[in-house]
């Protein structure tokens, strides 16, 4: 008797350490998982540090441009502006050219072309070099900014997805911040030289996204659409903790790109004539995305970021020093609350956290008008340039906190395969167009209505977003790329919504 219990507890035994075994397998593999994902995230998002850092140079590079290149007010709106409003031709290119060459080659295009745009620049002797290295820095920051987002939404597992499609927006304030520390750092050099090192430093980021390439993967999801399924399922076991979640994923990415996208459905239609004339689902999904993009730029962060020396001066803050200084201030707030937002958003969801991002910046933006409108009026003192700060940094902590980095999340996360790179174009181009059209007329506006005035106006707008997150955002949080179309069907529609779960499982066992 004894015998077989030693022996039932020998074979107990055995099960233990088999078990011990499969799950420390698992938890390796689980680690390495995690951590080839979290390198891609970041490797890819070197993009838009070169977008960021742009962003931020240029706010104290103007400066000494206009001293020695002698131009005026309305050639420096031209100059800052011109960028947004040519990197939506970017944009819209680079929704149609990253389904032809792939998301990683077209990120690659994007890097050459904006380096190619800032060596111009810094080497610039005249506005007119100035503006040709301009627009090649717009068509490189078009097709950057959206295939960046894009690309890490098409490869990230559901569950951290919102994290990881966060990374290029902390790659932007990371940009923006040491933009502002350049400005700071080289402001006492000879004004000749000063905004060229500022700019062309610019440049060095292109050396860490020529070495991301031999390491990232291309998307799963444009495998999938060209029909290298095998390569697809192999991207797709790096990039999820199990082979069974990856096989399963994979049966949706195939339901959809085929069952769902066939060209008797859509009656061999082009995406380009669907997205002019779409049905009601995606007519929800384009103003979904879109307003998104634009409500992120007519609140005005990108004059808060570019033009913040200018806002302090108003502010009656004196010396190019102290207001360079205080546009660090304003980047380190930037670049920390970003941080909040990665920590939360695959926790507490888009939605909550847009809340937040939104009321919150409509309550600093009206209070930076308060405080300039009260320094006008010779109400606030000495005080108007402590609290024209604190609202300028309330601002954008809630702005990174919620709408900044969660824009670029839905946009990339909403629109099925057939239509995401170029529907997400659209809206890129859409934000481009509204950080254009701030940037150019920020300066002309402001003395027109007084800077106080502009922030009333961005306050007014950014009150409107509350209402338009509250109709039209879902929240996406925990739901594939696949799940998130039904999202917005009809009740009817889900009816003929082509990823039902049991087509998923059927798909499944055949490809399994």
């Amino acid at each position: 008797m004894s015998g077989y219990k030693r022996m039932g507890s020998e074979v107990e035994d055995d099960d233990f350490d088999d078990d011990l075994v499969r799950y420390q397998r698992q938890l390796k593999r689980r680690k390495s998982t995690r951590r080839y994902v979290f390198a891609c995230a970041v490797f890819v998002s070197l993009n838009t540090v070169l977008l960021g850092y742009d962003g931020g140079v240029m706010s104290g590079a103007i400066i000494f441009i206009q001293e020695d290149l002698r131009i005026t007010e309305v050639q420096i709106e031209v100059l800052v502006g011109c960028l947004s409003i040519i990197s939506l031709f970017g944009s819209i290119a680079g929704g149609r050219t990253s389904d032809i060459i792939g998301r990683k080659w077209t990120m690659a295009l994007a890097a050459v072309v904006f380096q190619v745009g800032v060596a111009v620049m810094t080497f610039a002797g005249s506005f007119r070099a100035l503006m040709i290295g301009r627009l090649l820095a717009g068509v490189g920051m078009g097709f950057g900014g959206m295939i960046t987002p894009l690309y890490i939404a098409e490869i990230s597992p559901t569950i951290s997805r919102g994290t990881l499609s966060s990374f290029p927006e902390i790659f932007v304030n990371l940009g923006i911040l040491l933009g502002y520390v350049s400005n700071y750092i080289f402001a006492d050099l000879s004004v000749h030289i000063n905004w060229r090192v500022m700019l062309g430093i610019g440049i060095l980021p292109s050396v860490f996204i020529g070495f991301a390439l031999f390491v990232i993967p291309e998307s799963p999801r444009w495998l999938v659409m060209k029909n290298r399924v095998d390569e697809a399922r192999l991207v797709l076991l790096k990039t999820h903790e199990d082979e069974r979640e990856a096989e399963e994923r994979l049966a949706e990415i195939q339901l959809a790109a085929g069952t769902g996208n066939d060209a008797r459905k859509y009656g061999g239609k082009a995406v380009w004539q669907e997205l002019l004339c779409p049905s009601p689902p995606l007519r929800r999904m384009l103003i979904t995305g879109i307003g998104i993009q634009c409500f992120q730029q007519i609140t005005g962060i990108d004059a808060a970021v570019i033009y913040s020396p200018e806002i302090f001066k108003n502010a009656g803050m004196k010396g190019n020093s102290n207001l360079l200084a205080a546009t660090v201030a304003v980047g380190v707030t930037k670049t920390s609350f970003i941080l909040v937002a990665i920590f939360l958003i695959d926790k507490v969801g888009r939605k909550p956290l847009l809340y937040v991002s939104t009321i919150g910046t409509t309550v600093c933006l009206f209070g930076v008008g308060v405080s300039l409108y009260l320094l006008k009026e010779g109400g606030a003192g000495a005080a108007a340039p402590v609290l024209a700060i604190l609202f300028v940094c309330g601002y954008v902590a809630f702005f990174s906190v919620g709408i900044g980095p969660i824009c670029w999340v839905v946009s990339s996360e909403i629109f099925p395969l057939r239509y995401r790179a170029q529907a997400a174009a659209l809206g890129a181009a859409g934000n481009r167009v509204c950080s254009g059209l701030i940037s150019m007329s920020f300066l002309s506006v402001s003395r027109a209505i007084t800077v106080a005035g502009t922030f009333f106006v961005f306050a007014t707008m950014s009150a409107a977003s509350v209402a338009f997150v509250y109709a039209l955002v879902p929240e996406t949080r925990g739901k594939s790329l696949e799940q998130i179309e039904s999202l917005f069907q009809n009740p009817r529609d889900c009816e003929g919504s082509h990823v039902k779960m049991e087509d998923t499982e059927r798909l499944v066992e055949k490809v399994t």
